[in-house]
């Protein structure tokens, strides 16, 4: 079986998101001024793993894999804020790592973030 190649990915999110969902708003107290995203990994493209979020994809064993947040509120990928991760190839724990960097980058950039 091949090495999976992970990605990661950013979805921004309608600021919407910060007023009807507790949860977001608590983990993000600093927000004020930018935007709200989703930062996620994947090892598909991160447009293929956004069509998954959009349609709530429940893969081969029954289990829905998209989150809720990124259903409801999604608007679009940002890729200027992760091409220049992926340039290099990850393995899973890579990634992993690489996805919590880059969200709590942002947020000290001032985005409100939500990952997992």
């Amino acid at each position: 079986m091949p090495k999976l190649i992970y990605q990661v990915y950013a979805v921004e999110l309608s600021k919407k998101v910060f007023t009807e969902n507790i949860k977001f708003r608590n983990a993000n107290p600093q927000f004020g001024v930018l935007e709200c995203v989703y930062v996620g990994m994947t090892s598909k493209t991160p447009a293929e793993r956004l069509r998954q979020h959009k349609t709530g994809y429940t893969n081969k064993k029954g289990y829905k894999i998209s989150a809720n947040i990124v259903q409801k509120y999604r608007i679009y990928l940002r890729p200027s804020l992760y091409d220049h991760i992926n340039l290099k190839q990850m393995n899973r724990q890579e990634a992993l790592k690489m996805k919590a960097k880059l969200a709590w980058d942002l947020r000290r950039e001032g985005y409100a973030v939500w990952f997992n």
